[in-house]
């Protein structure tokens, strides 16, 4: 009887693992997967964003200048909406264009406002539309940066704000090795230039002069910031960060999602040698100050109507100009994909203080970046990341292999005192504690850890972990094909069994409530019919509940990993696959009897005996009952 209720109890769990998964990852994943996909079709349209203005003056001798205050959008009316192209043609602008970005500086604030990243797309299709970074005020979604200078307190000279209308010195287009220049006369007897300038992949510069021509000493504190304004599109994974990022000197990475932000509306940081900006899963945009400039930076929220607004800003010392003097200040803006060479790159080539933590490699990032990079390397070489994963994998089970050599001889040794420990079930029957006593000596006597034939997958969950962080959130596995109708490894496998992989012109992820667990792709089986091989490796528990729970595991996990990255299911398939041929060949080494053929042969032989058995009468019937032959089928009647 409590057999019965501990497999029931298993079998109970094992559903609400299941579907619990799907509830709280699969269903949010495929969610997310047709919005992805729908992304080309579907513009939002919010209202009309409020459009920052010049960071607020002072109010008191003793207050700091602080930018992030906004304004109306002139001329535009409240909840009004705009499309990008209508938004884009209210200023005059100077085109950028480089082998990697193209867009535009808005001449209207001295913006950069107006990015798309040329070699991303948003679909697989290399037709679809680049991917769009940053926006200018008025269209869906505005992202830009904006740069300046704000004034001490009382002082009232009038400095650019984000109405100024800059003209462009001379003429061109912004590209690699030809900066422009932006000029602007407040009138009073400052002179403002300002030289953007672009390199080959996703670093602007900028450079403000401001030539004082008039009679007197002027103070002025030069600012950077990063505006977001609406609510963006998340992937909302509890291991991906999306929001405001940071590293601040000694004080270290700073995130901060967009929901917390709300709530503590500012965060204000004090610090030398740092970077901050906003980041998405494969985009970002952030502000690079001087490594030894002293920044006073802060996160904030706000709200402009019915639109929600993100800012991450800072301020640095101020800057007393003499008249017939000259002031300067320098910044830098990063606005394109996260590449890993390229963030590494410019952490080097600017000393920066730990860039590379713009790409979330997560608390066990000494493993989650290797990994990486070891699969990056290899990719060089083949030309495919799915091939990369396979080769990763063999190289993995090559370097545990010792370890794994370990544990599989533990386990033949616990299959040879098989019969000892059934023996000690048997004469103990329900006294747990003697049963325990008597085991533990046994181990002792025969030198056996019994947790050594768990050690293998230990080991494959962190680089299981790893791995699902790798194609999770670099951009360089993005759209990264395998073979077959694999196009893309960091989505999941788009085949499904319930419309025969499509032969049947039918989508069954929109079915109601069982959509999610419908989606259940050819590697997904694959890998399901190996853990279920690497299973029948090893003889069933003696343990009723225990042997429920194997059983059912490869049928659970088959669905729980349906939603994952396709790359992550291959991986997990050739693992179990080079786990079987592994474990065989070290146990028949060790001498142990390989336990995978014997299982099979008991399965199936004992379904074939249940088939082919007849239905029993009510009364058993003894060998010499004259109904009855010695078979103990009925005998016929003539």
């Amino acid at each position: 009887m409590n057999d019965q209720k501990n497999m029931l109890l298993a079998i109970v769990l094992s559903a609400v693992v299941l579907i619990g998964w799907q509830v709280f990852f699969g269903m949010p994943h495929m969610e997310q997967q047709r919005k992805q996909a729908q992304q080309q079709q579907q513009v939002p349209q919010p209202g009309t964003p409020a459009q920052p203005g010049t960071p607020a003056q002072p109010g008191t001798p003793t207050a700091q200048p602080a930018p992030g205050q906004t304004a109306p959008v002139p001329g535009q009316v409240p909840g009004q909406t705009m499309t990008r192209e209508a938004a884009l043609a209210t200023s005059p602008r100077v085109r950028i264009e480089t082998p990697r970005v193209a867009g535009s500086i808005n001449l209207k604030g001295g913006r950069i406002d107006d990015l798309s990243l040329l070699q991303y797309r948003e679909t697989v299709n290399p037709k679809s539309p680049p991917v769009v970074l940053l926006a200018p005020s008025g269209a869906p979604l505005p992202f830009y940066g904006e740069f300046g200078w704000v004034a001490a307190a009382g002082n009232t000279m009038p400095l650019p704000n984000s109405d100024t209308v800059w003209q462009q010195q001379g003429s061109g287009t912004l590209s690699v090795g030809h900066p422009v220049t932006l000029v602007y006369d407040n009138g009073k007897g400052l002179e403002f230039r300002r030289t953007i300038s672009v390199d080959d992949k996703y670093m602007f510069a900028v450079h403000d002069d401001v030539v004082n021509k008039s009679g007197e000493a002027t103070t002025i504190y030069p600012y950077a910031l990063i505006s977001r304004h609406g609510h963006p599109r998340l992937e909302g994974f509890y291991i991906l960060h999306e929001g405001l990022i940071g590293v601040f000197g000694d004080q270290g990475l700073k995130e901060v999602g967009y929901a917390e932000l709300e709530k503590q509306k500012q965060i204000s940081f004090k610090a030398t040698n740092a970077w901050l900006g906003i980041t998405d899963k494969y985009w970002a945009a952030t502000l690079l100050p001087n490594t030894d400039a002293a920044v006073q930076a802060s996160f904030t929220a706000g709200q402009s109507g019915t639109i929600k607004t993100y800012q991450t800003q800072y301020l640095l010392d101020p800057v007393t100009i003499q008249p017939g003097a000259t002031g300067s200040a320098d910044a830098r803006m990063f606005a394109g994909a996260k590449e890993v060479e390229t963030v590494d790159g410019y952490d080097r080539q600017y000393k920066l203080n730990r860039f590379e933590l713009l790409i979330d490699w997560g608390y066990f990032h000494f493993i989650t970046k290797p990994l990486f990079l070891a699969m990056d390397w290899i990719y060089r070489y083949f030309g495919n990341f799915g091939v990369a994963i396979l080769l990763i994998t063999v190289i993995i089970k090559l370097f545990f292999f010792p370890l794994a050599n370990k544990s599989y001889a533990s386990m033949a040794k616990m299959k040879a005192v098989q019969p000892e420990m059934l023996a000690i079930r048997e004469r103990y029957g329900d006294d747990k504690v003697k049963q325990q006593q008597a085991m533990m000596e046994l181990y002792k006597k025969e030198k056996i850890n019994p947790i050594a034939g768990c050690l293998p997958i230990l080991i494959q969950i962190p680089v299981f972990f790893a791995l699902y962080k790798v194609l999770f959130i670099t951009i360089e596995m993005r759209h990264a094909p395998f073979f077959g109708w694999i196009k893309d490894l960091s989505a999941p496998d788009p085949t499904t069994i319930f419309n025969l992989f499509g032969l049947i012109p039918w989508d069954p992820s929109v079915v109601p409530v069982i959509g999610p667990f419908l989606m259940l792709g050819v590697w997904p089986i694959v890998m399901g019919i190996t853990m279920w091989f690497q299973m029948k490796l090893n003889p069933a528990p003696p343990d009723p509940t225990q042997k429920m729970i194997f059983d059912w595991m490869p049928l659970i996990f088959t669905f729980m990993l349906a939603s994952f990255s396709a790359g992550l299911v291959i991986y997990w398939a050739w693992n179990n696959l080079l786990s079987v041929m592994q474990q065989s060949f070290i146990m028949h080494r060790n001498g142990a009897k390989i336990e995978l053929w014997d299982n099979l042969k008991e399965l199936f032989g004992k379904k074939k005996a249940e088939t082919c058995r007849p239905k029993s009468s009510t009364r058993p019937r003894a060998s010499g009952d004259p109904e009855s032959n010695s078979t103990g089928f009925p005998r016929s009647r003539e």
